[in-house]
C-alpha cells in the first residue's frame, strides 16, 4: 500500500519522543511505501487534492536513521491511508487543511478524519461530557473569571487552542499576579481561553490513555517537577506505567460512541483524578514512552487494527 502522513517538518521532530516515526517504521515493516507532506504544500486543482510529498524509508529498526527522497506532487487520493498528525496551533491554517483533504473522494482512509479533528478541538469537544470533566468556563470576560474563581477557588487558566503544556497557568485570586495573568491573556489572545477548577491531584500526576478505535490500549501517568502544575513530557514531566482503573474505563465508555461516529481512530485523554481534561486527536502522543515501559508496541496495534477494519 501508499501510506501518506501529513506531520511537520522532518527534521524538527524530537526523535526521542515523536510517535509519528514509530508508525511510518511499523508500515515499512508491513512493505508499505510511505509518504510525508507538510500541510501547507496542498493544492487543490482540477477537482483533484495534490500534495508536495517525499518518500521516508528506513535504513534499521533505529528512528533516526532513515533517508528521504526527492520532492515530487502527486494525487492524494492515491493514498490507501493518510495520517494527519502535525501539531496545533489549531488555526486558520490547520483548518484550511482539513478543509482540502475533506474534498478527498474514493478509498482513501484517515487516522484521524479531517472532519473528526476539526470538530473536535481537544479542549471543547470534552464539553459534551459534563458528567465527567472538571467545573469549566470558556470566556474572555474578566467579571466571568472573577465569579468563577470565587466559587470554585483555585484554578488553571490555559489557551483554548495550546499544546504540550504552552502558557498553563494556576489562577488564584489571592495572588498578587492574579490580575495580570488575566489581562495578559486578554491582550494577547483574539479567541476565547479556558479556565477549569485546579485539581490537587495533579500532584500525582495526570494520566495519558491511549485509545485505538475506541478501546483503551495503554496509559502511563505523568508526574510534574516540583513546583509545577504541567505534567506534560514537553515540559520536563517525568513518566511512569500505571494501569488503567475502573473510573478510567467508565470515562472511554462514555466517549467511545462519540470518537467512533468522528472517525477518531487514533485518541489520546488526558485524565486528573476522576477528571476527564483533554481528548486529544491532532497528533496523540506517547507511542515510545508506552513501548519503553509497558512493552506494549502501539505502533502495531493500530496496523494491525487498521487491517481488520
Amino acid at each position: 500500500m501508499k501510506i501518506g502522513f501529513q506531520i511537520d517538518e522532518i527534521n524538527k521532530l524530537n526523535i526521542k519522543t515523536d510517535s509519528s516515526l514509530p508508525l511510518i517504521l511499523e508500515s515499512q515493516k508491513r512493505k508499505n511505501k510511505n509518504f510525508y507532506f507538510l500541510p501547507s504544500s496542498l493544492t487543490y486543482k482540477n477537482s483533484l487534492i495534490y500534495a508536495q510529498v517525499r518518500e521516508i524509508s528506513f535504513k534499521n529498526n533505529k528512528l533516526s536513521n532513515f533517508i528521504i527522497s526527492n520532492e515530487r506532487q502527486v494525487r492524494i487520493d492515491n493514498f490507501n491511508y493518510i495520517f494527519i498528525r502535525q501539531d496545533p496551533p489549531y488555526n486558520m491554517e490547520y483548518i484550511s487543511s482539513l478543509h482540502l483533504l475533506e474534498q478527498v473522494k474514493g478509498s482513501t482512509k484517515f487516522i484521524n478524519h479531517p472532519k473528526g479533528i476539526r470538530n473536535a478541538p481537544e479542549k471543547i469537544s470534552m464539553l459534551s461530557f459534563k458528567k465527567i470533566i472538571p467545573p469549566t468556563i470558556i470566556t474572555r470576560s474578566k467579571k466571568e473569571i472573577n465569579v468563577f474563581t470565587k466559587k470554585n477557588g483555585k484554578c488553571v487558566i490555559k489557551p483554548l487552542y495550546g499544546n504540550g503544556g504552552e502558557s498553563i497557568f494556576l489562577l488564584d485570586n489571592l495572588d498578587e499576579n492574579y490580575n495580570q495573568i488575566i489581562e495578559r491573556f486578554i491582550d494577547q489572545l483574539k479567541e476565547p481561553f479556558i479556565i477549569q477548577k485546579f485539581l490537587p491531584e495533579i500532584k500525582y500526576g495526570d494520566k495519558r490513555i491511549i485509545l485505538i478505535n475506541g478501546e483503551p490500549i495503554a496509559a502511563l501517568r505523568r508526574i510534574p517537577k516540583n513546583n509545577e502544575i504541567r505534567s506534560n513530557i514537553h515540559v520536563g514531566g517525568n513518566c511512569e506505567a500505571v494501569n488503567i482503573s475502573r473510573r478510567d474505563l467508565e470515562i472511554c465508555r462514555e466517549i467511545k460512541g462519540f470518537l467512533k461516529d468522528e472517525g477518531l481512530f487514533f485518541v489520546g485523554i488526558d485524565v486528573i483524578g476522576k477528571y476527564l481534561t483533554e481528548i486529544n486527536v491532532t497528533s496523540p502522543t506517547c507511542i515510545q514512552e508506552i513501548k519503553k515501559l509497558h512493552k506494549i508496541d502501539v505502533s502495531k496495534v493500530i496496523w494491525d487494527q487498521l487491517l481488520l477494519n
